[in-house]
């Protein structure tokens, strides 16, 4: 075995049938895909950031192998919360077993539970709720309006959270992508744990809706940044799992084909997903790909790959294996 990639050298003897190899060829075809200087987008669904995806994620963004994020409101503030706040984190290995009873004596903690995972309130939500408050403040003041993903940038970069960090920065994918700047979706922020508190917030006459950019701005910003970035080839498309994180960027597309008449707009050029949903009648999250060239998201030739599995355990995998781990 390779001593310099010992990872995906593992990875090529062994994963070679059924899932295993479904997620090398997804992985290799990435790697073909940015080498061709063609862009990537990655999508995050569930709480890939509580899962502390971010130890992988963040090397793939401070490696260029990422270029535009799609996430939910809970990943996006779910890193921040880990960095902040780490080490008052309580794992539960046992939560299958958990009574009713003791589900609520979590709570009356303020310990809110994601599977095993338990993350603490005072210490990683009202945390973070200080200083968001300050910016929506402000906001409200200097008629100042953010998108989500800006309000945590400019916390990481003044430099507000340090005195707080738990861990390494270096394992922070919000960090990382700050670092770059690097471009962010996040549609249906409203539900997350600060866009309630931000409704909150807005019903306290603290601020006004209007100082937060919307998911329409999202998409028209969408819009202008695939025409800019696409190139006649189009942009790459990684979902990890399933949700509004990946069905809403990938709708921008044929948006921009049908319903503005830009016909020049090439398809998404590559397309993975890693997902444990069931293919069944209605469910665009287990969907086969296939399913996506009928919406025009798709083209006949475009790479598609399903990796059927959990993507705690292969993302990190795909990612490494792209790193030459």
């Amino acid at each position: 075995m390779s001593t310099s990639r010992p990872i995906s050298a593992f990875m090529e003897r062994h994963y070679l049938h059924f899932n295993a190899a479904a997620m090398m060829d997804a992985a290799k075809a990435y790697k073909v895909h940015k080498a061709s200087g063609k862009k990537m987008l990655i999508s995050l669904a569930g709480a890939m950031s509580t899962a502390e995806l971010g130890k992988s994620l963040a090397e793939m963004i401070r490696a260029g192998q990422v270029d535009i994020i799609s996430c939910t409101g809970a990943n996006l503030e779910e890193d921040l919360m880990n960095l902040v706040a780490h080490d008052h984190y309580e794992r539960v290995p046992h939560y299958r077993d958990l009574t009713p009873a003791e589900e609520r004596a979590l709570l009356d903690r303020g310990m809110n539970r994601v599977t095993d995972t338990c993350i603490p309130e005072e210490q990683a939500f009202r945390r973070l709720e200080e200083h968001a408050v300050k910016l929506w403040k402000d906001g409200q003041a200097n008629n100042k309006r953010r998108f989500p993903h800006e309000l945590f940038y400019e916390m990481i970069k003044s430099g507000v959270l340090k005195p707080y960090y738990q861990i390494d920065p270096a394992d922070s994918w919000m960090v990382a992508a700050a670092e770059r700047n690097l471009p962010i979706i996040c549609p249906g922020w409203e539900d997350s744990t600060m866009g309630n508190i931000f409704a909150a917030h807005c019903i306290l006459g603290d601020c006004e809706p209007r100082i937060m950019k919307s998911g329409i701005e999202y998409m028209m910003w969408l819009a202008d940044w695939y025409t800019a970035n696409a190139g006649t080839e189009g942009i790459g498309f990684f979902q990890i799992g399933g949700g509004i994180a990946g069905d809403f960027p990938i709708c921008a597309v044929p948006m921009m084909y049908q319903d503005l008449k830009r016909h020049d707009t090439p398809f998404w050029s590559y397309f993975c997903q890693i997902s444990d949903s069931t293919t069944s009648y209605g469910s665009y999250s287990g969907a086969v790909p296939n399913e996506k060239i009928t919406w025009g998201k798709l083209d006949i030739d475009t790479p598609k790959f399903v990796i059927e599995s959990d993507a705690t355990i292969v993302a990190p995998l795909v990612f490494a294996y792209i790193l030459d781990k």
